[in-house]
């Protein structure tokens, strides 16, 4: 091979693991594939119960990644990182999803997406009390946003039950505290991280549903299983991965900008696929929430014209 042909191939290879690049690809993959997770959720629950049925998915997708990695010779995480992903797998996915799955039995899967929208409030919480407070144009981008969700909710025709309300809000701050605690503390390398969560949750969440009464069913139906496939693959695998990439890699406002996008998704999906319907609140507040977005998006632009900033430190105390 020319030095010219080798250089070029390590500049294409360099473009293709420019965050730069995955940064968006991996923020579109959380706004599509988790925005349709809660339909996924609900289809799903028609057959399995809400923790056996998180537990499972995790546990699948878990042990298929696990293997993969390690077959590719990746490293298995020490002792300290196994700990370490318990902990924020039992946060992010044991409270933060199997909460989740536990409220749609209860409501709808609009309203649960419009719910965990409050999860970036309770994000830019927890960062700022490690002494990252979100920059005004993002501060501005995150009061829109919530804006448009409440907007959203104003006109919605879902209905919810207040044990529901309570385990979606308790899920969106587990889920915002396991972010911020996992960017300050020693975890497992790129997709091992997925891995090892996935695998640790699902132990609790199997753990607590058989404890609770759950039953794996014995006719599970085509439609809950590929429901349940698909939550494994995409949900987890793919998105989460890209969710952790983008955590490490973005500032925290545009990181969990997804939870503004998710509930248009998720409310455009349940008209298509289930006959919920959209009226004008709807409308607004989809359009409200996709501004927050992008003033969160032109924030993090802004502010990264200045690398001396403390701010602009994404890597978390001990990466």
């Amino acid at each position: 091979m020319s030095e010219t042909s080798a250089s070029a191939t390590a500049a294409s290879s360099h473009r293709l693991t420019d965050p730069r690049l995955l940064v968006p690809l991996g923020l579109l993959a959380l706004y599509v594939i988790w925005g349709s997770t809660y339909l996924g959720i609900r289809f799903a629950l028609e057959s399995y119960p809400p923790f056996l049925l998180a537990g499972v998915r995790f546990l699948g997708a878990g042990i298929a990644l696990y293997g993969f990695l390690r077959w590719r010779g990746m490293a298995a995480p020490t002792s300290l990182q196994w700990r370490n992903a318990a902990f924020t797998g039992l946060l992010l996915l044991g409270f933060g999803n199997g909460l989740v799955c536990f409220a749609e039995e209860r409501v709808s899967s609009g309203i649960a997406a419009v719910a965990v929208a409050s999860m970036p409030l309770f994000a830019a919480l927890f960062t700022g009390m490690y002494g990252q407070w979100p920059n005004r144009r993002e501060s501005v981008g995150l009061a829109i946003g919530f804006a448009g969700v409440i907007v959203l909710n104003l006109g919605s025709s879902l209905s919810g039950s207040r044990l529901g309300a309570v385990a979606l809000l308790v899920a969106a701050m587990c889920w915002a505290f396991g972010s911020a605690w996992s960017r300050r503390h020693d975890m497992p390398s790129g997709p091992m991280n997925t891995a090892a969560q996935m695998l640790c949750a699902s132990v609790a969440l199997l753990a607590f549903g058989f404890l609770n009464g759950e039953r794996l069913p014995s006719h599970p139906g085509t439609q809950a299983t590929l429901a349940l496939i698909y939550l494994a693959v995409f949900g987890s695998i793919i998105a989460f991965s890209a969710y952790l990439y983008v955590l490490k890699h973005a500032r925290p406002a545009l990181a969990t900008s997804y939870a503004y996008v998710n509930p248009p998704v998720a409310v455009l999906l349940g008209i298509l696929l289930a006959g919920e319907h959209l009226g004008p609140y709807d409308l607004v507040g989809m359009a409200v929430i996709l501004l927050g977005v992008m003033v969160i998006t032109l924030g993090r632009a802004r502010g990264a014209g200045a690398p001396s900033s403390p701010r602009l430190r994404f890597g978390g105390g001990a990466r």
